[in-house]
Formats: C-alpha cells, sequence, structure tokens
C-alpha cells in the first residue's frame, strides 16, 4: 500500500471513529462534570484543555463548550478563554484533513471545490466567511485543509469569525445559574441572520468577479 493510500484510508478510519464517538458519548456526562468543577477554576482549566482536545472526535459543537466556559468562568474571563480553545480545536480537524491530502473521488472533488473557492476569495477573507455562515465547525476545518488553506489565515480567519459565535455562546453560559443540557442553547436566529448576511457581504465582492470573469 502506497503512502497515499495509506493516508486515505487512515481518513476514513478516523472519520469511522468519529461517527461512532459521536453516537455513543453524548454531553450529560460531560455537562455533570463541568457542573461539578466549576467552583474550581484551575481543575476546570485542565479539563477544558482535555474536552478542546477531544471535542472534534466527539463531534461536540464549539458553541456547546463555550457555554461551560462562560458558565464556569464568566464572560469577561471565558470569552477570551473560549475563542482561544475553540481556535486550536479547530486546528486539529484542519491537520487531519491536511495529512490526508487531495486524491482521486469524493475526497478529491472536495479539495477542488475548495481550493477554487479560496482561489476566488482568497484564504483569509474565505476563512472568515466560512466561520461566519452558520455551518458546522469541523467539517469546514477539514475543507480547508483538504483546499491547502495556509495555516496562519486558517487561524486567523477562524478566530475573527468565531467572534460572535463565541461571544454568545459565553454569555449564554454566564446568565446561567444552573448548568444542564437544556439550556445549552445558545444560537438565536438574530444571530443566524446577522452573521449569515456578514458572510454574504463578504463573499458578495468575489462571486461578483468570478462571474463577470466567466462572461
Amino acid at each position: 500500500m502506497t503512502g497515499f493510500a495509506r493516508r486515505q484510508a487512515a481518513g476514513l478510519a478516523l472519520l469511522g471513529v468519529v461517527a461512532a464517538a459521536s453516537l455513543l458519548a453524548g454531553p450529560e456526562p460531560l455537562v455533570r462534570l463541568a457542573r461539578d468543577l466549576a467552583d474550581r477554576p484551575a481543575v476546570f482549566g485542565g479539563l477544558l484543555v482535555g474536552v478542546y482536545l477531544v471535542r472534534p472526535l466527539f463531534a461536540w459543537p464549539t458553541s456547546f463548550v463555550a457555554v461551560l466556559v462562560g458558565f464556569a468562568y464568566g464572560p469577561v474571563v471565558g470569552f477570551p478563554v473560549a475563542l482561544a480553545g475553540t481556535t486550536a480545536s479547530a486546528c486539529l480537524p484542519f491537520l487531519a484533513a491536511r495529512y490526508v491530502g487531495e486524491g482521486s473521488g469524493l475526497v478529491g472533488r472536495l479539495g477542488d471545490s475548495g481550493e477554487r473557492f479560496f482561489a476566488a476569495t482568497g484564504d483569509l477573507r474565505g476563512m472568515v466567511a466560512s466561520r461566519l455562515a452558520p455551518a458546522p465547525s469541523d467539517p469546514v476545518s477539514a475543507a480547508a485543509g483538504l483546499s491547502g488553506v495556509r495555516t496562519r489565515a486558517f487561524v486567523v480567519g477562524t478566530a475573527v469569525g468565531e467572534i460572535p459565535w463565541t461571544l454568545a455562546a459565553v454569555l449564554a453560559g454566564g446568565s446561567l445559574t444552573r448548568l444542564s443540557t437544556g439550556g445549552l442553547s445558545a444560537v438565536g436566529w438574530e444571530l443566524l441572520v446577522a452573521a449569515g448576511a456578514l458572510a454574504v457581504a463578504l463573499l458578495a465582492g468575489p462571486a461578483y468577479r468570478a462571474m463577470s470573469a466567466r462572461r
């Protein structure tokens, strides 16, 4: 088996592990543990490091973890902590997808589509718009990795684009008096509309230029 084939097999195996883990490991045990440790900031910080490292494996939304951060630390401290953790954890699927690399079939088509998108928008603008759009974080990270987005642009674009989602989640967590799975929804329709509109505005110029070039 060639190195490329091994990477493809590793990528497929990882997808299988993520699918299985997301079905078998729900958020309830983590919520109970976070509730018990919320009044011990140092210990809770260690828990957060572990959670952000394994978050992509269990396909937990970034906003879910940010709510936990807001509950334990409040919005002032919690926002930079959650934004840093969200950005760092997004790098894991990005690097995994970059390791798998381009190829034929579905992976190759995804990489080609992403390359065309980022070629039209630029890496940084494309990443900011992708993060502002109401799309799951990890598929966006993987698509960026397959598309050859520069690491610096990925990190900066992720941090900037995740600001409204992270802020909303941290504020929601900070307002909770008791942490439960029923209180982990932090995204209202107003934020969805506003962030979606910003993403469209960022992409309007590149889309117009791309359409003009085809005429």
